[in-house]
């Protein structure tokens, strides 16, 4: 083999196994709890198996078909999901762009041109026509070598990117999902508060009908009248109150489902939501399966792949650059032999001087790096603080609705020993509206604590990317 061709063999060689001089990728380590601390029912909740698995419809565990409805319309219709798939169609096609540079790049061109020379130009041929017929034809081609890796770790950072994007498409997903099940979940209370509203006024109705009664009979006073006639327009305004939440709530469901608010409208109805019971045991994976977290662990790969671009541009720079085709004067064959013109060639490129920057380039990618892995470690730590909370909520709240529950039941049966002694003239009616009032707080307060706890397991289902372990 000639000295000639075993060089082209050995550049051919570092061509197809060049080096990259990104750092070793190396995920930002965190010293993670091996349990949580929060307790549920069961006990202390510890990471399960790693075969477990999660469902992805995780709002299936309210059991309910409407909100499973309305979600399936979430995702076919509304539009800041839309703009982020939107968006994550953009990174691919940018992705794209940038794994065209690791193939050559060839190149068809044709003129024809009828053009005029100067008389005065230099070296010009006493024979030669002012006015004369141009035509040329060729391909011309050209093929970095990417011997530091700098092609290639631009792909590799493009490819964690479109992954990162396609994670950024998860959270916004999984971010609408949460909205529309939280909200849901507060229509569902409003609409139970209502109920509790509804009935109270039946019972006020009734109440201020006896007084009336007794008032007439000369039996009541005018200000018990008066108190059972305020009690019933407070409970009225209450309920007025929480007929305007709800339609607040169901113009935001509207909105998500990507119906204007004068067109969506959802009936009220008399079942409750079931409430999810969280296993003992938590997903090992859950890292794993957040999409912030994903996004924000393959930034830092982006970032760490970045660096070795930066350093790639301190080293020469080799492409190989071909041209091939034919000329004429406006007359002859193209493809003659005597038309032809080609080269063929390596094209080195160093840079001498910058004035600082590559240099610059370079301390700004590792400090990108370091902001990504900070920004890994923040999602990381917030998560954990995430299911910690809910958790938490999920138990304390839990414990209160059985005491707020007791008190109910107490306040319930002190309304209707008061009553009885009302009718019966031992007492007075203050100590009637005293007693249902009270009875009427207790009520919607242990219906409030569900709705909270309803919340906060939409929050924990949500804190774990979208389901637990076992869950139907």
């Amino acid at each position: 083999m000639s000295p000639k061709l075993k060089r082209s063999a050995l550049l051919l060689a570092l061509a197809l196994q060049g080096c990259s001089l990104a750092p070793t990728y190396k995920p930002p380590l965190l010293d993670l709890p091996q349990h949580y601390r929060e307790q549920t029912s069961d006990g202390p909740w510890h990471s399960a198996q790693p075969g477990d698995s999660v469902s992805p419809q995780w709002w299936r565990a309210y059991q309910d078909e409407r909100l499973n409805d309305l979600q399936q319309r979430l995702l076919n219709a509304n539009p800041d999901l839309a703009a982020a798939l939107a968006h994550f169609d953009s990174a691919q096609a940018y992705a794209s762009q940038l794994h065209a540079g690791l193939f050559p790049q060839i190149t068809a061109s044709e003129q024809t041109l009828r053009q005029r020379q100067s008389d005065n130009r230099p070296l010009r041929g006493s024979t030669q026509p002012s006015v004369y017929n141009s035509n040329t034809a060729g391909f011309a081609l050209s093929f970095d070598l990417d011997l530091w890796g700098k092609i290639r770790n631009q792909v590799a950072a493009g490819d964690a990117q479109v992954q990162a994007s396609a994670d950024d498409l998860a959270v916004a997903r999984l971010s609408l999902q949460k909205q529309l099940t939280g909200l849901y979940v507060q229509l569902d209370g409003l609409d139970a508060q209502s109920r509790i509203l509804s009935k109270s006024l039946d019972d006020y109705r009734q109440a201020l009908d006896l007084t009336k009664a007794r008032y007439q009979g000369q039996i009541a006073s005018e200000m018990d009248l008066t108190r059972a006639q305020n009690q019933l327009a407070q409970a009225e305004a209450q309920l007025d109150d929480v007929r305007g939440q709800r339609n607040l709530t169901e113009h935001a469901i509207g909105e998500l489902v990507g119906v204007p608010a004068s067109q969506f409208q959802l009936a009220a109805r008399n079942e409750t939501l079931n409430l999810p019971q969280p296993p003992q045991a938590l997903p090992s994976t859950l890292l794993q399966r957040r999409p912030d977290i994903a996004a924000a662990e393959r930034r830092v790969f982006a970032a760490n792949a970045q660096i070795g671009v930066a350093k790639a541009a301190w080293y020469p720079d080799f492409s190989l650059t071909g041209l091939f085709g034919g000329q004429t004067q406006g007359y002859g064959n193209l493809l003659a032999a005597g038309n032809h013109f080609w080269a063929l060639g390596p094209l080195v490129s160093l840079p001498i001087f910058d004035g600082g920057r590559l240099d610059a380039q370079e301390r700004q990618a590792k400090a990108e790096f370091e902001e990504a892995s900070a920004h890994y470690r923040s999602q990381v730590l917030r998560a954990v603080r995430e299911v910690e909370d809910n958790l938490a909520q999920l138990r304390d709240l839990q414990q209160e609705n059985l005491d707020e529950q007791a008190a109910a039941n107490a306040a319930q049966h002190t309304q209707t020993l008061a009553t009885n002694s009302y009718e019966a003239g031992a007492v007075s009616y203050l100590d009637v509206v005293t007693a249902q009032t009270a009875a009427l707080q207790a009520e919607r307060q242990v219906q409030a604590l569900r709705t909270r706890q309803l919340q906060a397991s939409v929050g924990l289902l949500t804190a774990l990317g979208g389901g637990w372990e076992g869950q139907q």
